[in-house]
């Protein structure tokens, strides 16, 4: 048609195909991405070995404490070895050291020799005895004093008195002579493993640990959601003192095991080097973030009653979506399964090699190329799928706190707002949380290739150069925290608008220019009190692990670990506080659009109730000293008109 309509009617629906097709994009890019993380599970699953990392193995191609499959043209491969746990070297007193390789055969035995054996009736003896064979698996007990070959089949006599270590599962001699020759080889060993290695030990000899963590801290977190539903000013106040008292007791530990890891003189391993470095960069951060919290506490002190109205305008509005609470819980199933997933990908990915044969029927294990590549791309995956899934959340908050707040009538709450709005995420927005978090992941990439150059080159001692990687890292994570507050409101201005992100981006930036005076501070503060919430989590989490990781020294990267469990704390806080966070955000951003398009008359009533406004209206004139422009009366009719799209 030539008419006016039918030129309205392709401008409306531009857009929209427009915003379908971009959607759709983004979503195979996605797909696309998530089958090379495919690809790559796969080829761990099948290259990958990731038990040899820690449980050790024998130089017939067998995994001590599991059940084997036979290596083509290894005889003495695939045997059970579920009850032998122990890595026996036959020739442990003179150990020699070969590209990253003990030149001694070793074997997987059941205990290690606690007491010397000096002959071969000792051995056989003691394999009667203890069930555990110290000799060559094709050499039967009762042949150990009649075989000629005896003396090459078992080990060099006499046998020192041996103990197993604690994390590579090694019997390591106790006699002083033959430990002074045995120790060195095995730091040597250890320290030359490269840093990947070592710390995928250490999170496999910390792994019970650091569940057991990630499961205190979902408990702390779950504590604070209720309390925050619940909140009084006493819990306030409590909140505070417990941050303070947990800032300054994880600090001062910190700084305490520093000292006493630096004054041991055993410290030998480059494990307990890398503990002792990674210490002291914990206890220095630890306390910066303590003196500045410690400050930012005592200049808001005074805004501590308006948190409190604050939050329990929030608790009413959580009261009519009480389901809202429980969605957190299913985000976190869902990041805990994919952590699994990558956590699994990873070791079996770290450990990935073909098993070659030599000319005696051992058995050598040699790295396969590329994997270096795989783990990058592997931990792109990590921060992409996990941004994803948090953006969904996001979006999902956001769809039900908007449909509660633009009903006219308070009292009777739209039916499965979250359900609705989780349908709606699946049907349109997919892409929108698509893009958002790709722009996390595009700022968060830069930080950790600074973090690895900056690893590689501190050695050089410049200056210039470290000055220049702290500022750079400094500016990369100011843009992602700022990017990460700014996809917030956009998410929440797609569900109000249903627009794609660039256009939400768009509208979200120009309303809040308009009302920045009026809801920055309030939505700072309560942003605040919900950051002090999550430092609570973090700092009794970490404070546990210390405790737990402090008593498991040996050859561990536990330090490690630790941060692990740590981020852990921190995602599961911020999962299960952004309930609040996104509500108190989404709350603002439509009371700035209810008051841009409405003006409070007969025919353009505000959605808003009294409640909020009178709050906004004291938080300002507070913020301000002055008394704040009076408002039009809300006014509650059923009859007025709904709220326009934003221009």
């Amino acid at each position: 048609q030539d008419s006016g309509d039918g030129v309205s009617e392709l401008r409306e629906w531009r857009p929209v195909v427009y915003r379908k097709c971009t959607d759709t994009l983004w979503l195979l890019l996605f797909f696309l991405f998530w089958a090379g993380l495919m690809f790559i599970t796969g080829y761990a699953v099948m290259a990958g070995a990731a038990e040899r990392l820690v449980l050790g193995y024998d130089s017939f191609g067998n995994i001590c404490g599991r059940k084997n499959t036979p290596v083509k043209g290894a005889p003495l491969s695939g045997q059970d070895m579920t009850d032998k746990k122990y890595v026996f070297f036959l020739n442990s007193c003179s150990l020699e050291m070969q590209s990253l390789k003990i030149s001694s055969v070793s074997l997987c035995v059941s205990s290690c020799p606690q007491e010397q054996l000096n002959s071969l009736e000792d051995l056989q003896s003691f394999a009667r005895n203890n069930g555990s064979c110290l000799c060559v698996y094709n050499l039967n007990v009762s042949s150990y004093t009649l075989n000629p070959k005896a003396a090459e089949l078992c080990p060099t006599l006499p046998v020192p008195p041996s103990k197993s270590f604690p994390l590579f599962n090694r019997c390591v001699p106790q006699n002083p002579e033959c430990y002074s020759k045995y120790a060195p080889v095995l730091i040597s060993m250890v320290n030359e493993m490269d840093v990947f290695h070592r710390i995928l030990s250490g999170i496999l000899a910390g792994r019970d640990t650091v569940i057991g963590l990630s499961f205190l801290a979902l408990a702390f977190s779950f504590i604070l959601v209720l309390a925050f539903r619940f909140i009084r000013t006493l819990l306030v106040h409590t909140l505070i003192a417990l941050v303070v008292f947990g800032l300054l007791f994880v600090s001062g530990v910190l700084w305490w095991l520093y000292y006493d890891y630096r004054s041991d003189p055993s410290t030998e391993l480059e494990t307990e080097k890398e503990n002792v470095r990674f210490l002291l960069g914990y206890a220095i951060f630890s306390t910066v973030v303590t003196v500045v919290l410690l400050s930012l506490i005592l200049v808001l002190r005074k805004r501590l009653q308006f948190a409190v109205q604050l939050f329990q305008i929030v608790g009413k509005i959580l009261g009519r979506i009480p389901f809202l609470l429980f969605q957190p819980l299913w985000t976190f199933l869902i990041l805990l399964v994919f952590w699994l997933f990558w956590v699994a990908v990873l070791l079996s990915l770290g450990t990935a090699g073909t098993a070659q044969t030599t000319s005696g029927g051992q058995v050598e294990y040699r790295a396969l190329s590329g994997i270096s590549y795989m783990a990058w791309y592997h931990f792109v995956g990590l921060i992409w799928t996990s941004e994803f899934i948090l953006a969904c959340q996001q979006m999902t908050i956001a769809g039900a706190v908007v449909t509660c707040y633009f009903n006219r009538n308070k009292n009777n709450p739209p039916p499965h707002p979250v359900l609705a709005s989780i349908s709606v995420l699946f049907c349109y927005h997919l892409g929108t949380a698509v893009k958002g978090s790709f722009l996390i992941t595009i700022l968060r990439i830069p930080k950790i290739v600074l973090l690895y150059l900056y690893n590689i080159l501190k050695q050089k001692e410049s200056a210039c150069a470290k000055c220049l990687f702290k500022c750079c890292f400094c500016w990369f994570g100011c843009q992602e925290s700022c990017l990460r507050h700014f996809n917030q409101h956009a998410y929440t201005t797609t569900a109000i608008n249903g627009t794609n992100f660039c256009t939400s981006a768009k509208d979200a930036v120009f309303i809040l220019a308009k009302n920045s005076a009026r809801l920055a501070c309030i939505s700072c503060f309560g942003d605040f009190i919900l950051f002090l919430g999550k430092v609570f989590v973090v700092c009794f989490t970490v404070f546990g692990g210390l405790m737990a990781f402090n008593y498991h020294r040996e050859l561990q990267a536990w330090v490690v670990p630790l941060l692990l469990a740590g981020f852990f704390a921190y995602l599961m806080s911020h999962c299960f506080l952004s309930v609040f966070e996104v509500t108190v955000d989404a709350m603002f951003l439509c009371f700035a659009i209810d008051m841009e398009t409405n003006d409070g008359s007969e025919e353009k009533p505000y959605f808003v109730d009294q409640e909020l406004l009178t709050f906004v209206s004291q938080s300002n004139k507070l913020t301000e000293g002055q008394k704040h422009r009076s408002m039009r009366r809300f006014q509650d009719n059923e009859d007025g008109t709904e709220l326009q799209p934003m221009v």
